[in-house]
Parts: C-alpha cells; structure tokens; sequence
C-alpha cells in the first residue's frame, strides 16, 4: 500500500508544481501586457497631442497670404494620414507598429519642412502666437520621444519574458506572441548636412 503511495505523491507534486508555474507565467504576461498596453496609450496620447496643435499652427502661418501652399497643404494631408491609422494595443504586431510610425514619420517630415520654410519670414518667426505653438509642439516632440522610449522598455521586458525557457513553453499554450518596437525611421543613421 505504502509503495503505490509513492508514485501518487510524486505525481501529485509534479503536477501542483506544474500548475502553479503556468499560473504564475499566465498572470505574469497579462500584467506585462497590461503595461504595454498602458504604455500605447501614451504613446498614442502624445501623438493625439501633436495631432490636436498642427491645425492651430497651420492657421496661424496661413494668416500670411503669401507663405507657399505646397508646404501647409503637406502638412494638411500627413496629418491626415497619420491620424487615420488607427493601432489597437491588442495588435501591436511589428509589421503594425511599422506601418503607424510610417505614417508618423512622414508628419514629422511634413512639420520639419513647415518649420525650415518659416525661416524665410521674419514677420511669422516674430508671431508671439507661432512662437508659443512652435514652443508646445517641441515640447510635444519630446513627449513623444519619452513615451515611446518607455513603451519600448516594456515590450523588451514582455519579449524577454517571452522568450526564455520555460516561459516560451507557457507563452506557446496561451497564445502571448512577440510585440513590436518603434524604431528609427530610416535614414536616422545619417546626420544631416548643414550649410551656412
């Protein structure tokens, strides 16, 4: 009777042990996820941000009737564009996160063209009202480099968590897959030239 106690136990062990880690790796991702999930939503609040200034900034410089079109129009249409894609947190797969900082990136290039072409209007760079929105939306920048710098953080902590053994066994049978990162937009490498 003793003897087939044994095999019983061991079993027994094995498996409370067995359970208790996949509950553990379980609750352990979604708190992970939870993060990630906070951490998008600044993100996106910050973009909201930028967003919500550039038609104020775009009003204020279309108040001079012979700043060139072609520039505000571009900034116009990448804000369009860039508010339209919308990425929810549950599917925030590389090849998504891609896609939205595409579209961000193209408004940022769109704003830089904007702010290089002020240059050549001594009357606008004097605005106080330009002045302030050129001042919130640098600080907006800003924001936005911090929040996606700690979203980043959290998805290498989830990624990490996720790939190491014997999580990836656990991460498997729950269906918790890699998340993307934001990344530099292309040519970031390169320092631009200046001249005087």
């Amino acid at each position: 009777m003793k003897k087939a106690l044994i095999p019983i136990l061991i079993i027994a062990v094995v498996g409370i042990f067995v359970y208790t880690k996949a509950v553990g790796v379980y609750n352990m991702f979604v708190q992970n996820e939870e993060t990630i999930n906070g951490q998008w939503a600044e993100v996106e609040t910050q973009y909201q941000r930028r967003a919500d200034l550039i038609p104020n900034l775009v009003n204020t410089v279309k108040g001079y009737a012979d700043f060139e079109q072609e520039t505000l129009t571009g900034v116009i249409e990448a804000r369009s564009k860039a508010t339209s894609i919308n990425l929810n947190a549950d599917n925030l797969t590389p090849e998504n996160i891609a896609q939205f900082q595409q579209a961000q990136d193209q408004l940022s290039g769109a704003l830089s063209r904007l702010l290089v072409t002020v240059e050549r209007y001594p009357d606008l760079k004097a605005n106080q009202n330009f002045l302030e929105l050129q001042a919130q939306l640098e600080g907006t920048e800003n924001r936005i480099a911090v929040a996606r710098r700690n979203f980043n953080q959290s998805v290498q902590s989830y990624n990490s968590n996720l790939r190491t053994f014997p999580n990836n066994i656990f991460a498997g049978w729950y269906g918790f897959e890699r998340k993307g990162y934001f990344e530099a937009a292309q040519g970031a490498e390169t320092a631009p030239s200046v001249q005087f």
